[in-house]
């Protein structure tokens, strides 16, 4: 059942607090994500990706959220200069969009990332939502997919590999899933045509991840679950929307899916149809809980089966991508 544990390990991408990537990258750890605190200097994070993927049993997903605007993790090497987040690079033409995700790419490529979790491709469509705003390409879906297409080709090209988000759309949302769980209350028929539609673009266009989002969206739930982990979300990537790819869940430690420890979420989330969890550290409890779903696999025949699924997804992309 050792090898149970690897395929386990391989649905994982941590972050470097609390130390437990190091000893789970040789048993097995998907991969490894960075944040603004890990990166000091262009010369510190090449080193520290080398070293990475010298200790990883299987090549690891190096991770980053790069944005531009809001959210980017590499200020310290810019001395605070950011890239122009989506709404505002998008607003200055295709040609200007597609140009700087280039540079964003190959700086990333540099450093060694090899996996960028972007675009944000929501429909921004509450004008007071806390979370999205200008990390949103337009209130237009139309005008995202546009721009998931630029992006999403220009990381291909450049060899990162783009993940989509927040599936099923953060873009009405009214509060922050890092504080609590947002509750969409749209129907099905609206979220399809103005939310999901971008999701359903990129897709067809051959997107390789898609991020899954923690909020509650009363369309696939009556029940108040997060979307991340709702079998009816998930379902409907796969059967409606053909979906054959990796299913990341965004950050399990954000309060979105607090309701739940940590291990229950993991095993939640992989019967809903998770291919692998973010979390932002490597704390003894975070791979404790990873353990502790090892041991209920280890006797339970579904559990097993979907990770072995799982497993297989990733390393066909990681294959496809040639991770090295």
């Amino acid at each position: 059942m050792e090898n149970l544990k690897e395929k386990l390990y391989q649905m994982f991408i941590l972050g470097l607090e609390g130390g437990g990537y190091e000893k789970a990258l040789p048993k097995g750890l998907g991969g490894v994500i960075f944040f603004t605190k890990d990166i000091q200097s262009a010369e510190q994070f090449k080193k520290l990706t080398e070293q990475l993927k010298t200790i990883s049993k299987i090549p690891p997903f190096l991770s980053i959220d790069q944005e531009g605007g809001r959210v980017e993790r590499t200020e310290n090497i810019h001395g605070g200069k950011k890239y122009l987040s989506a709404k505002f690079a998008y607003e200055k033409g295709e040609d200007f969009l597609l140009h700087q995700t280039e540079q964003i790419a190959k700086e990333l490529k540099n450093y060694g990332i090899n996996l960028n979790f972007a675009p944000c491709i929501d429909t921004n469509t509450n004008p007071e939502n806390p979370i999205i705003g200008e990390r949103a390409f337009s209130s237009n879906p139309d005008d995202v997919i546009k721009g998931e297409r630029i992006v999403s080709e220009a990381y291909r090209k450049n060899r990162i590999i783009p993940c989509v988000k927040h599936y099923p759309g953060h873009g009405d949302a009214s509060s922050d899933s890092h504080l609590t769980l947002p509750e969409i209350n749209l129907p099905l028929a609206q979220m399809e045509k103005i939310h999901i539609k971008p999701f359903k673009y990129a897709i067809e266009n051959g997107i390789e991840m898609v991020m899954a989002a923690h909020l509650h969206c009363t369309c696939f739930d009556k029940n108040v679950i997060p979307a991340s982990l709702s079998k009816n979300a998930l379902s409907y990537l796969r059967e409606n929307l053909k979906f054959d790819g990796i299913i990341i869940s965004d950050d399990m430690e954000m309060k979105g899916v607090a309701a739940y420890g940590l291990a229950e979420a993991f095993e939640k989330g992989i019967l809903a149809g998770l291919d692998m969890f973010i979390c932002r550290n490597s704390a003894p409890e975070t791979i404790a809980a990873i353990d502790e779903v090892y041991q209920k696999a280890q006797q339970d025949e579904v559990l097993q089966k979907l990770i072995e699924k799982s497993y297989e997804r990733i390393l066909k992309l990681k294959k496809e991508v040639m991770i090295k």
